[in-house]
């Protein structure tokens, strides 16, 4: 019988990632759009630490780093399963999906 073989853990995304993530978020546009709909600036501290704890556990499998970026990750994935989605997805396609649209009849509003 052959001797079972651990995988070694590998990041959930590559540290660029996490860099590009944070550059995006310190821009000038993103920082205006965020304000422009959440009404303050956005907080791009959890990107650049994310960045340096994918550092630290490719440099020196640092297991501290490592189940900080694990705990990271998981609050990314349940904020994002926080919401529900806005639009309603269909399971078959409409049943007259087929016929011509009608674009003779104008589009008064």
């Amino acid at each position: 019988m052959e001797p079972l073989r651990t995988i070694p853990w590998k990041a959930p995304r590559e540290c660029d990632v996490y860099w590009s993530e944070f550059r995006h978020c310190k821009s000038l546009w993103n920082r205006f759009h965020h304000y422009y709909t959440y009404g303050d600036a956005p907080s791009c501290q959890q990107w650049r630490e994310d960045y340096k704890n994918c550092k630290q556990w490719e440099r020196h499998k640092d297991p501290k780093a490592k189940e900080e970026l694990q705990t990271s990750e998981r609050n990314r994935v349940a904020e994002q399963k926080r919401y529900t989605p806005v639009w309603d997805l269909r399971k078959e396609p409409p049943k007259d999906w087929h016929m011509p649209l009608n674009q003779e009849k104008s589009q008064e509003i």
